[in-house]
């Protein structure tokens, strides 16, 4: 019974070859640093921030219009933030907030597959519920890149 449980309890020394001296990243395939590299929680979160201010924007002009009533503010920028988060990843890889700060998502399951409409929905949609992104593997990625296969890498 004992031996159940070592292998997560006995901390990162039970880890073997792919422990703590590897490089977040590198047992997907992609390079230690530089372009192509995981990209810093740091700089995912201000991605996020600089999309969440987009759709704010972007709501503020609708209530600005008339079209949007300030009581439904919020879910509307969260729509607008996930049709937004959505069409950009499936189109070009990447949200407005990831390309201001040099990122990109990426498929790790194989080369030249891309993002697609079902991967960047069901991402966007655990993002949005924030508990999933709030809990990150070894290579720092959430539970939202892990269930769809990707990552956020570097760009530049």
């Amino acid at each position: 019974m004992s031996r159940t449980f070592s292998s997560w309890l006995s901390g990162p020394e039970s880890a073997g070859p792919d422990g703590p001296d590897t490089a977040p990243g590198q047992r997907l395939g992609l390079p230690a640093s530089g372009p192509g590299s995981l990209a810093p929680t740091g700089r995912r979160l201000v991605a996020l921030a600089l999309d969440w201010l987009v759709g704010y924007g972007l709501a503020g002009l609708g209530v600005a219009a008339g079209v949007v009533t300030p009581e439904y503010l919020a879910t509307v920028v969260l729509g607008i933030w996930l049709v937004l988060g959505v069409a950009a990843v499936r189109l070009f890889g990447f949200t407005p907030g990831q390309y201001a700060c040099g990122l990109r998502v990426v498929p790790v399951d194989g080369p030249g597959l891309g993002i697609g409409l079902g991967r960047a929905t069901v991402r966007g949609l655990l993002i949005a519920l924030v508990v999933p992104a709030l809990f990150t593997d070894a290579d720092g990625r959430g539970l939202q890149d892990r269930a769809t296969s990707t990552a956020v890498v570097r760009s530049r």
